[in-house]
């Protein structure tokens, strides 16, 4: 059986020895391993107009490739509430991000961190943790899996890290356990407990405002790294410690 166009084919398979649990998302290999025939024939279809960001971005994309990699692309085009004549908008997406995406789409890699100039491996990095996200939304799992390492790895090399206007929106725009929301919890617990840094609780407010789960997280995170070691019972502290006086006055307690 040859391969089809996406208006009459479908990603999916139903294996009818179990209960019917719906359609399951057949496990895409990487575009750069598929046979050249069935790469020739994923870009014989229609294409699709795509716009990012809100500069409204524009990409013309072949519609079978789209829907190879991920349901999103479909569903949009079949919603006829959200997509109309083969036009999708993805307004709050970052244009960087889809970049990346689009060059995974059709070569199935992106570049790697390591083989750019220091001056461009932050910025190269923080584009890599808005893939995860727009990956997130499209259900790309293996692609997220590549942007996470990459961003990690970015991270590493230019010697930075997210700070909490980085943070706030994937806690706004990820599910809870999300692998990337422990990630950069992580490192918001490592700024804050680093005594040689300039970073302290306060400097995640909007985080801690905005999300009870970042604040779980980084205390968790917090807690795993500071091991077996308990802290000083603040019952027991004695003098003046906690009253509302100034150091420098007597004590009228006690």
């Amino acid at each position: 059986m040859g391969y089809q166009s996406s208006d009459s084919w479908d990603s999916f398979f139903q294996d009818f020895a179990y209960a019917d649990q719906g359609r399951i998302r057949m496990a895409n290999i990487n575009i750069a391993d598929v046979p050249a025939k069935t790469f020739a024939e994923l870009l014989c279809g229609s294409v699709m107009d795509v716009y990012v960001g809100e500069s409204k971005r524009h990409w013309c994309l072949h519609r079978d490739l789209l829907s190879y990699h991920t349901p999103y692309f479909r569903d949009q085009h079949q919603n006829e509430g959200k997509q109309k004549f083969g036009k999708i908008e993805l307004l709050e997406e970052d244009p960087q991000a889809f970049e990346l995406l689009v060059k995974w789409l059709y070569q199935g890699k992106i570049d790697d961190v390591s083989d750019m100039p220091m001056e461009k491996k932050w910025d190269y990095a923080d584009a890599c943790l808005k893939l995860y996200v727009l990956c997130d939304k499209l259900d790309m799992p293996q692609l997220k899996n590549i942007a996470i390492d990459q961003f990690r790895k970015g991270c590493h090399e230019a010697g930075l890290v997210p700070g909490p206007e980085e943070i706030k929106p994937i806690y706004d725009t990820t599910p809870p356990r999300s692998p990337i929301r422990k990630l950069v919890s992580r490192i918001a617990a490592r700024q804050i407990m680093d005594p040689s840094g300039e970073s302290d609780a306060g400097t995640y407010r909007m985080c801690f405002e905005a999300s009870a789960d970042f604040a779980i997280d980084v205390i968790d995170a917090i807690r795993q790294g500071s091991g077996t070691k308990l802290f000083h019972d603040p019952t027991e502290e004695s003098g003046c410690f906690y009253h509302e006086h100034g150091s420098a006055l007597p004590c009228e307690v006690g």
